[in-house]
């Protein structure tokens, strides 16, 4: 094999290029580096081989009078100016990967065609000896015709390069452009790609998305807003209604506390009050199931404090049952009762009043009573490998009966208001509920 090599040069060069081709598909893409260095070494031996020849990629092949060896020298000199092509494209790209990462690849591709349609150009000057001005002259009025025809390509193409210079979304990023919105799939020379909420994709071109508004919501990375929006009747007053609100914030858990959620008046008219929650979380995933959860918690601070929900098809009656009347219908606990028997727990059920941070029910603790929260927010605190956690808050019509998130065989720590105050009902364990009032101010 060694001697063929050695007295078939110009063969020992074409077995070069092969084996370039089989070891860059045997190293695989996560050998980036080991590709890059067989790559730069086997261009290398290619070079030393044509040039020991006599072979010059700069000039015209030797050998006119021999025709099949300057056909195939020509091919080799050929060979030479696109494998060097592509080797000075992967040696830019690799080292461009560690500066822009995959969102560049755009640019590297684009780089990659302006470095082959060099060396194409070069090869038939040099090693062709064709007349370059009038290929270039001729390719000129080509590229107007072609970019005449794919203008709107064009214009996708150079706002892809813009997108991936200045970077406004990366991939895997919660992105709206226009009001549509979803996961950064895929940015490349044409469009970018995002998948909805609802799993379907959605293709928009990058023409579109450069001159678009975009909202990007996965940055900051651990700070991701959102906002819900209730109605109520024009006559609530404003700053009963935003307590409430602000009540309902301290509910939720999952909602960040710095920043800390707020509350605000929207706008008022003679068909209703629109107030907005707003509020911070940490992962993208919790929006949905918090926005759900401040809805419910809304609806019940509110009517723990007598307003009601605006609703085109049940407008707004004014309450006509007593509060602990009202406090066992909104209570699931008591849902099987018959109406009587909620008139003659409501008789024997007593109002207590708890500060902020005050105990309502200490660890091991049995109480007689039933408490069950009128307003407020009541914060269950237990033990866990033998260190306190949260594990869980109520709000109106919850009762110290056990909730669905407890364990089994739990083990009380406290029971206690979050800030400032609380109000429960309490009944006796013979037949009288109490309640319980916790009204709560500010964020913890």
């Amino acid at each position: 094999m060694s001697s063929l090599f050695s007295d078939h040069p110009l063969l020992a060069a074409l077995f070069l290029l092969f084996l370039d081709m089989l070891l860059w598909r045997l190293i695989g893409s996560r050998g980036d580096y080991w590709k890059l260095a067989v790559r730069v070494l086997i261009f290398s031996l290619y070079s030393l081989m044509l040039f020991n020849q006599g072979m010059n990629p700069m000039q015209a092949a030797p050998w006119p009078d021999d025709v099949p060896l300057h056909l195939a020298a020509t091919g080799l000199e050929i060979g030479w100016w696109l494998f060097g092509a592509r080797t000075l494209t992967v040696l830019l790209g690799t080292l461009m990967m560690q500066r822009v990462g995959h969102t560049g690849r755009l640019l590297q591709d684009l780089m990659g065609a302006v470095i082959f349609l060099i060396a194409i150009i070069a090869a038939l000057a040099y090693v062709l000896e064709l007349p370059v001005k009038g290929v270039l002259a001729t390719s000129g009025a080509l590229a107007i015709i072609v970019g005449l025809a794919l203008q709107s390509t064009l214009s996708d193409l150079f706002s892809g390069i813009v997108l991936n210079t200045t970077k406004p979304y990366q991939i895997d990023d919660w992105i709206a452009i226009d009001g549509t919105e979803g996961r950064v799939l895929d940015i490349d020379w044409r469009a970018t790609r995002l998948q909805t909420s609802q799993g379907s994709m959605v293709v928009i071109p990058n023409s579109l998305a450069s001159k678009a508004k975009i909202t990007n919501f996965s940055r900051p990375v651990d700070v991701h807003g959102l906002s819900v929006s209730v109605q109520v009747s024009p006559h609530a007053r404003p700053q009963k209604v935003i307590e409430a609100l602000e009540r309902a914030t301290l509910g939720c858990r999952l909602l960040l506390s710095t920043p800390a959620a707020s509350v605000a008046m929207k706008s008022t008219s003679s068909s209703g009050a629109e107030y907005e929650i707003s509020g911070f979380v940490a992962d993208m995933g919790h929006k949905r199931e918090v926005r759900n959860q401040l809805f419910d918690l809304a609806f019940r601070h509110l009517q723990a404090s007598g307003i009601g929900l605006l609703s085109a098809a049940e407008p707004v009656q004014a309450a006509t049952l007593s509060r602990p009347r009202a406090l066992l219908d909104a209570s699931s606990i008591f849902s099987t009762l018959r109406q009587d028997e909620k008139d003659t727990f409501s008789q024997n059920m007593h109002l207590q009043t708890y500060r902020a941070g005050e105990t309502i029910l200490a660890q091991g603790e049995v109480s007689d009573h039933l408490f069950i929260i009128e307003s407020g927010v009541v914060s269950v605190t237990m033990q866990r490998d033998g260190k306190p956690f949260e594990a869980g808050r109520m709000g109106p019509g919850r009762s110290s009966a056990k909730p669905a998130w407890w364990p089994i065989k739990p083990q009380w720590r406290s029971l206690r208001p979050r800030p400032s105050a609380a109000s429960t009902a309490s009944t006796t364990s013979s037949s009288s509920p109490a309640w319980m009032r916790a009204t709560t101010s500010t964020r913890p």
